[in-house]
C-alpha cells in the first residue's frame, strides 16, 4: 500500500478498516545470502540498501527485540553533518543528503525537520575552530554560516550572552541541519525492505556463530540456526558481546547515554543548539518539549538506565546557557548503551572472519549517520569494497595508525 492524501482521504471515508500492516511477520528460513544482525535504524537501513541499490533480496534482519526497542528509539532525534575531518565530514555530508530525500524515496513521513544547528563558542580560540570546522565543511559541499552576537541575539535572545565566565561570542550555523522522528525512520525503513523481499526476524536472538576454517557460514538463534553466506553485525551498544560470540575482540566500550525531555512549551528553541562552554544540546520536539542530553556516563554497562550525576551535570550546562529552562518542569528521561571508540569514530569493515561484517563504534553519531551507515555497509557487503566516504572507517586504524580522532565526533572513553 503506498500512503498518500488521496489514501488517507479514503480510509477516513471507510472507517479505517483498509490499513494494512507495515511489515511481515514471517518465519525463519534454513538459509539466506544475507545475514543483518540488528534490527535498529542501521541493519534496517542495510537491508533497504542492499535490496534497493544491490539487488539483494534473499536477506534477513536479526531483531532480539523488537524494533526500534534499542538506541533508534532512545536518542535526541539530531541529524547533522558539521564535521571536520576527511575520514568523516564527507561521510556525514552523504548521509545529510539521503536524509533530505529520504521521506519520498521510502513514502512514510519521517517528520524530518530542518531547522538548523548552531554550535555556540565562547572564545577567540573557538572562534578560530568554528571557522575551520566551518570551512572543512564547505569543501565537502556542506552548508555552514559563522553568525556573530549581534545576529545570534535575535535568533536565541534565551541565551545568557553576558555570562561571566562563558560569554556567547557566536555560533556556527548549519541551516540544513535539524531533526528526524526517530523510530518513524526505523518503521519507514524496515517497510521498505520487507516491500522488497526482505524477511524481518523480531525476537530472534543471535547465540552464537558458525564459524569454520576461518569462514563464517551462519548464525545460531533463540529460533534455530540460520545458515548465510554473509553475516552483517550492527549492534550498537551490543557490539563488544556479540562480536565475544564470534572470537573477537574490538576497540569499543559500552556507555550509557541519557537524554530528557521537558513538559510541553510554546515553540521558543528555534532548531537544535549546543554548548560550546560544557557538553550540553538541545531542540524541541513537535509536541513542544525541550528535548536535551549531554555526556556519557562514565563506567561501562548495558544497561538501558542512568544516574543522577549525570543528570545534575546536564542540568548544570542548560542553566548556565540558557537560564530560563530551571523554570520547565523535567518530564521523563531514559539511556541508550552507545557503543564507544577509542578516537570517537565509526568502524563499516570486514572482519579477520571471511564472510563476516562489522558496523560499530557511532559514539555519539549512530543516528545522524544512519542512512550513510546503511548506504556504505550494503555496499561492502555487496561489493567487497569500501564505499569512498567510508574508506577511513577500518578496523585496523588503530594497528596502522590512521585514527580518525575527532572530538568533536562524540565523547571518547579514553577521556573519561
Amino acid at each position: 500500500m503506498r500512503y498518500s492524501v488521496f489514501r488517507i482521504l479514503e480510509q477516513g471515508l471507510t472507517g479505517n478498516r483498509g490499513w494494512k500492516p507495515v511489515w511481515r511477520e514471517p518465519d525463519p528460513k534454513p538459509e539466506y545470502d544475507i545475514l543483518v544482525i540488528g534490527g535498529g535504524g542501521h541493519g534496517l537501513s542495510t537491508a533497504y540498501y542492499l535490496a534497493t541499490v544491490h539487488g539483494q533480496t534473499n536477506v534477513a534482519v536479526l531483531e532480539k527485540g523488537w524494533l526500534g526497542s534499542g538506541n533508534v528509539g532512545r536518542n535526541t532525534t539530531i541529524i547533522r553533518s558539521n564535521y571536520l575531518l576527511p575520514g568523516n565530514q564527507p561521510f556525514y555530508e552523504f548521509s545529510m543528503q539521503l536524509w533530505e530525500g529520504l521521506e519520498q524515496e521510502l513514502n512514510f513521513n519521517a517528520m524530518i525537520s530542518q531547522r538548523g544547528i548552531i554550535n555556540l563558542f565562547h572564545s577567540d580560540a573557538q572562534r578560530d575552530a568554528a571557522v575551520r570546522r566551518g570551512n572543512a565543511m564547505v569543501l565537502s559541499g556542506a552548508d555552514a554560516v559563522i553568525l556573530d552576537q549581534d545576529v545570534l541575539r535575535k535568533k536565541c535572545p534565551f541565551l545568557d550572552f553576558d555570562n561571566a565566565r562563558f560569554p556567547v561570542l557566536g555560533g556556527l550555523w548549519q541551516p540544513r541541519g535539524g531533526t528526524a522522528r526517530h523510530d518513524a525512520v526505523a518503521w519507514g525503513y524496515a517497510r521498505g525492505a520487507d516491500r522488497r523481499g526482505v524477511d524481518i526476524l523480531q525476537n530472534c536472538e543471535v547465540i552464537g556463530f558458525d564459524i569454520r576454517n576461518g569462514a563464517c557460514h551462519g548464525v545460531a538463534t533463540t529460533r534455530g540456526a540460520i545458515r548465510a553466506k554473509k553475516v552483517a553485525v550492527c549492534v550498537a551498544g551490543s557490539s563488544g558481546q556479540v562480536m565475544e560470540l564470534a572470537g573477537l575482540r574490538l576497540p569499543i566500550e559500552s556507555h550509557v547515554l541519557q537524554a530528557f525531555v521537558s513538559e510541553g512549551l510554546k515553540p521558543v528553541i528555534p532548531g537544535v543548539i549546543t554548548y560550546g562552554a560544557g557538553h550540553f544540546y538541545i531542540s524541541q520536539s513537535d509536541k513542544g518539549g525541550l528535548v536535551f542530553g549531554g555526556d556519557i556516563d562514565g563506567y561501562n554497562t548495558y544497561a538501558q538506565r542512568g544516574n543522577l550525576p549525570v543528570v545534575e551535570n546536564v542540568c548544570e550546562g542548560g542553566m548556565a546557557l540558557m537560564p530560563m529552562i530551571g523554570r520547565a518542569r523535567l518530564l521523563r528521561m531514559w539511556g541508550g548503551v552507545v557503543d564507544m571508540s577509542m578516537d570517537g569514530s565509526a568502524f563499516i569493515d570486514r572482519t579477520l572472519i571471511d564472510g563476516l561484517f562489522f558496523n560499530g563504534g557511532w559514539c555519539y553519531g549512530g543516528f545522524k549517520a544512519t542512512p550513510a551507515s546503511g548506504y556504505c555497509y550494503a555496499h561492502l557487503i555487496a561489493t567487497g569494497a569500501s564505499h569512498p566516504v567510508a574508506a577511513e572507517m577500518r578496523l585496523d586504524r588503530f594497528a596502522s595508525g590512521a585514527l580518525v580522532d575527532e572530538r568533536g565526533a562524540g565523547a571518547q572513553p579514553n577521556l573519561h
